[in-house]
C-alpha cells in the first residue's frame, strides 16, 4: 500500500508539472482583465501612481461616474467619468451598449434563421445544382473577408446606408461557416421523418419551423455563441459605415474616445468601458457554454 501510495502520488505531481505551462498561459490571459478591473475602481491618484499598486486601496466608482466633477471646472484629482463623456450623443455611452445590443441581437437572430432555411434546402431537398450551390459557399470561406470591404462599402453607399442600422445589419446575415455546419448538422436527421411531415400534410415553412429548427437547437446554440462574439466584439465595418457618434457601436466609440482624451485622467473611464464591453460577452459565453460544447460534439459526430 506504501508503495502504491508513492507511486500515485508521484503520478499527481508529474501531472501538475506537466499542466504547468497550461496554468502559465492562462495567467498571461487572466493578467491583463484583472489589471483592468482594478484600474477602473482605483482613483486618479492611484492610476498614476509609481510603482503602481495592484490591489485598489481607496475603491471607486469615479471611473464611471464622478459626482465631484463639472465641465466649468478642471481639478487633477477629478475628471469626467464614462457616463459623462459624449455629451454631444443622446443617452451617452448608454446610446453605444444599446447600439451594439440591437445591431448583435438582430444579426444573430437573423442569420440564424436565413442560414438554418438554406442549410435545410441545401441537406434536405433534391433541388438542381445544390452541389454547386454548396461548394459555392464552401469556397467563399476561403476568400479573406478583407478583400470584400472595397465592394461591401461601395454598395451600402448607393443604396444609402452609410451611417445606418441596415449598413450594419444586411451584409453580416449571410454566414457562410454557419451554413456549413448546419448541413453537417442536418445530415444526421433522417430524411424518413421529413417524408413522414410531408405525408402528414405539413408544408416546407412548418416542417422547418415545428421540426427542423427544434431538432437543430444545440448546433444554433453553439452557433449563436460564435456569433455573438465576432459581431458584439466587431469594428473595422463600423468603423468604416460609421459617420457619426450616435450610430457608433462600443467598439468603436472605445477607440474614438481613446483618441478624443488623451492623458491619465482618461485611463479609468477608458478601462471602465472596456469593462462593460467585455462582461456581456463573458456572460453570454458561460451561460450557452454547454450548449456550445454539445453542439460541437454532436456535429462532429453525425458529420
Amino acid at each position: 500500500m506504501t508503495a502504491v501510495g508513492a507511486t500515485g502520488r508521484r503520478r499527481d505531481v508529474r501531472g501538475q508539472l506537466l499542466r504547468l505551462p497550461f496554468y502559465l498561459l492562462a495567467l498571461t490571459m487572466i493578467m491583463p482583465f484583472y489589471w483592468m478591473l482594478i484600474t477602473v475602481f482605483k482613483p486618479f491618484s492611484e492610476v498614476t501612481r509609481q510603482p503602481p499598486s495592484f490591489v485598489p486601496e481607496h475603491p471607486t466608482f469615479d471611473s464611471f461616474y464622478d459626482p465631484a466633477w463639472t465641465p466649468h471646472r478642471t481639478s487633477a484629482a477629478h475628471t469626467n467619468g464614462l457616463f459623462q463623456r459624449f455629451p454631444q450623443v443622446s443617452l451617452g455611452f448608454w446610446r453605444f451598449l444599446i447600439n451594439s445590443l440591437l445591431i448583435t441581437t438582430t444579426i444573430t437572430v437573423g442569420s440564424l434563421l436565413i442560414c438554418s432555411l438554406a442549410a435545410y434546402v441545401i441537406a434536405k431537398h433534391r433541388i438542381r445544382g445544390r452541389r454547386v450551390i454548396f461548394l459555392v459557399i464552401v469556397a467563399s470561406m476561403m476568400v479573406p473577408w478583407q478583400t470584400t470591404l472595397v465592394p461591401n462599402y461601395v454598395i451600402v453607399r448607393n443604396l444609402g446606408w452609410l451611417d445606418t442600422y441596415q449598413g450594419y445589419i444586411v451584409p453580416a446575415l449571410a454566414k457562410a461557416f454557419v451554413v456549413f455546419f448546419l448541413v453537417q448538422y442536418l445530415h444526421a436527421i433522417p430524411d424518413e421523418l421529413i417524408h413522414a411531415a410531408r405525408v402528414d400534410g405539413a408544408g416546407e415553412w412548418r416542417i422547418w419551423w415545428r421540426i427542423v429548427l427544434p431538432l437543430l437547437r444545440p448546433a444554433l446554440a453553439a452557433m449563436s455563441i460564435l456569433i455573438v462574439l465576432a459581431e458584439w466584439n466587431n469594428f473595422l465595418w463600423p468603423l468604416i459605415i460609421v459617420q457619426s457618434d450616435r450610430m457608433a457601436n462600443v467598439p468603436v466609440a472605445l477607440a474614438r474616445m481613446n483618441s478624443y482624451y488623451v492623458g491619465a485622467q482618461s485611463e479609468g473611464a477608458i478601462m471602465a468601458g472596456a469593462l462593460l464591453a467585455s462582461l456581456p460577452t463573458i456572460v453570454f459565453f458561460l451561460a450557452f457554454q454547454r450548449h456550445f460544447t454539445r453542439g460541437i460534439v454532436l456535429s462532429g459526430m453525425k458529420g
